[in-house]
């Protein structure tokens, strides 16, 4: 589990850096034209009205003490009438080092249930799950699997548009067609510090945690006419690490099928999983 949570937290952060825009240019979305800045704040207000969505990602990263790695996967995300998610990581490779079968993790109501072949074989777990409780997180000393889920429940739309308003710099660049939408292309970059400042507290610590190294974003947003992100690229660098990622979002507001894995299949997370 030691190679397999900071693979879920790397992962998990990947996923809550997405989607934005924010400060000067033009672009038409539908027949309103409207300065990056108003399309941004439009951006934010739909993506309030979001409730449920699937997205597919794809994290690239280099340097740092891990050397090169890759989280390929994708996630389904609800948050009425209860909270939950559903995050599967086929690809997980740090250092050139794959994590074999990739990891699962499906949080329902306060429930947080882990699928991996390294549970299986280094943390002794014997069903194909293993679970584990919010609270149980919040007291024990599976450190990097609380880092994980706290991570998880900051998938929320609204609060990364907000967050990337910060940006000064951002401009439309045209029109471009993603999985047969038609959106428009923002460009630019936001400042980690002040994008931090956006976030509610209890996210911003997290935020700046995940992007300690990273000063500024470079950010690249396709919006359709209905100023919901379809595809987001982020990029940065700093102190020889640099990561990219490319998301592409869809099923917003349709229904998602997240459900605990039977009974049968799970067993309890052994303590001490995924410590420091």
């Amino acid at each position: 589990m030691r190679r397999l949570a900071p693979a879920l937290a790397l992962g998990a952060a990947a996923l809550v850096a997405v989607t934005g825009c924010g400060a000067q240019g033009t672009s038409s979305l539908g027949n309103i034209k409207l300065a990056a800045a108003e399309a941004v704040q439009q951006s934010a207000q739909r993506a309030g009205e979001v409730t449920s969505y699937s997205a597919d990602l794809v994290l690239d990263a280099t340097g740092g003490d891990r050397g090169a790695s890759k989280v390929q996967g994708r996630l389904l995300y609800q948050s009425k009438p209860a909270l939950a998610t559903d995050i599967t990581l086929d690809t997980i490779t740090f250092g050139g080092q794959n994590v074999p079968g990739g990891a699962r993790a499906v949080l329902v109501g306060d429930t947080v249930y882990v699928k991996s072949e390294m549970l299986s074989k280094f943390a002794g777990v014997t069903k194909p799950w293993a679970k584990v409780t919010l609270s149980e997180l919040a007291a024990g000393d599976q450190a990097r699997v609380k880092d994980f889920m706290a991570q998880a429940q900051q998938f929320d739309l609204a609060g990364t548009v907000k967050m990337l308003t910060a940006s000064k710099d951002v401009k439309a660049v045209g029109t471009e067609t993603v999985d047969g939408v038609e959106t428009t292309h923002y460009s630019g970059t936001f400042p980690v510090a002040e994008a931090a400042q956006a976030m509610d507290p209890a996210k911003r610590e997290q935020l700046q945690k995940q992007l300690s190294r990273v000063k500024d974003v470079k950010f690249d947003l396709w919006s359709d006419a209905g100023s919901l992100p379809r595809k987001v690229t982020l990029s940065g660098s700093e102190q020889g690490a640099t990561f990219n990622l490319a998301a592409f979002f869809k099923g917003f507001n349709e229904p998602v099928q997240i459900a605990a894995p039977p009974a049968e299949q799970v067993g309890e997370l052994p303590k001490g999983t995924g410590g420091n």
